[in-house]
């Protein structure tokens, strides 16, 4: 008991103490939570005021793809050979008709010249063919000659019919000779024809060594250079015509009925991101693509960057509508509560919801149809918004 007794008052100051600590936890927890209810729902947000301004806007569809030229060729030889030289580079202009690069010629040319040799000696013998053919032409004409002085004689009896069957003998084999010498000049003029051809084939393949630019353009590659082996078909350079560059952007189905060729664009490219490239729509697609939705749209640039590549990436933006005089708000204050677009206003210090009606939508601004004035004034959060704006939060305006 007397141990008790003397211990007790420790027991009571120990009981004290938890009972204090206690109370201090509930405090700094109810100072927390008092705190965390004024930031969320006490403090005032800080916001700026927007007055609605009139203006012009203007509507566009976007579309998202790559430069493309409308005329483009893939150079290569006609026939199989070694490349000897090339003339040209990638970043090189060049004119039609000009000499882009050149194959080995040295087989085709010796061809070429037995070719020649052939011809000639099918004209020589046409020539000789000829010769023949007259010379039996005058055989035959002696024999006729004979004849008919044979059968004079006969009909005066001064000539034996023997004598007149030889005559008429010879008379035959003169016109059969005549008859071979014509066949034979045939059929060397044949033989001069087929050299002709021959001829004309390997001066062809000649010429096919050397392969010049179908058409005036850009050289924007090439894949050989000197000492490759090629064969028809193998790209050697690619060519495309820079009179005529487009986008060709996919844009969605849903914009299709906007949409209609000689229509303004503006062309941004990812490399120059800060300029616009005036454009126009050449053409529409008329397949959309099955998965995505999408269809292509063809845009005209009428001015490049400095530096381009073709299919490079660039977004076009067709014109598909323009107001004048409307009334103009930027897009990224409006808001949607339960899908309708509206705006927060200032009222006695808190933040008040306001139904607004839109009408076309710009790069950056939308026109407002109804539900505010030409400079009425709006409201939104000033710097990062920690804590959005809702009906009924106090407001803090600089």
């Amino acid at each position: 008991m007397n141990d008790r007794q003397h211990l007790s008052p420790r027991y009571r100051r120990s009981a004290w103490r938890r009972r204090l600590w206690r109370w201090g936890q509930l405090l700094i927890v109810l100072g927390a939570a008092t705190s965390v209810a004024y930031w969320l729902f006490f403090k005032p947000i800080p916001v700026r005021e927007h007055v609605v301004t009139r203006g012009e806007i203007v509507a566009e569809v976007l579309g998202t793809g790559t430069l493309e030229a409308r005329r483009q060729a893939v150079i290569s030889p006609e026939i199989s050979g070694r490349i000897v030289e090339v003339h040209v580079d990638q970043g090189d202009r060049v004119k039609s008709g000009r000499e882009l690069f050149r194959l080995d010629d040295e087989d085709l040319r010796r061809q070429l010249e037995v070719s020649e040799s052939n011809l000639a000696a099918a004209r020589a013998g046409v020539e000789r063919r000829t010769a023949d053919r007259q010379r039996a032409q005058a055989v035959l004409d002696q024999a006729r000659i004979d004849y008919r002085r044979i059968e004079e004689l006969v009909a005066q009896s001064a000539a034996s019919s023997l004598e007149r069957d030889t005559a008429t003998e010879a008379r035959r084999i003169a016109e059969a000779d005549l008859s071979g010498a014509e066949a034979a000049l045939i059929e060397a003029q044949k033989q001069v024809v087929a050299a002709e051809k021959t001829l004309e084939y390997h001066r062809a393949r000649l010429a096919d060594t050397v392969i010049v630019a179908p058409f005036d353009g850009l050289i924007v590659r090439r894949d050989r250079d000197p000492g490759n082996v090629v064969v028809p078909g193998s790209s050697v350079l690619v060519l495309v015509a820079t009179d005529e560059l487009w986008i060709r952007a996919w844009v969605d189905e849903t914009e299709m009925a906007r949409l209609r060729p000689g229509q303004p664009a503006r062309v941004v490219f990812r490399s120059v991101p800060k300029r616009s490239f005036a454009g126009e729509v050449a053409r529409l697609g008329r397949e959309a693509d099955r998965e995505t939705r999408e269809f292509l749209v063809d845009v005209w640039v009428r001015e490049l960057p400095a530096n381009w590549a073709v299919g490079q990436r660039a977004e076009a933006f067709i014109e598909v509508a323009r107001k004048q005089d409307v009334r103009l708000l930027p897009a990224r204050l409006v808001s949607r509560r339960a899908g309708r677009p509206g705006v927060f206003e200032a009222l006695r210090g808190k933040a008040q919801w306001l139904e607004i009606k839109l009408g076309l939508r710009g790069r950056e601004s939308v026109e407002v149809v109804d539900g505010l004035a030409a400079g009425d004034s709006v409201i939104f959060v000033s710097g990062p918004p920690a804590t959005p704006i809702a009906p009924g939060k106090r407001l803090a305006t600089p």
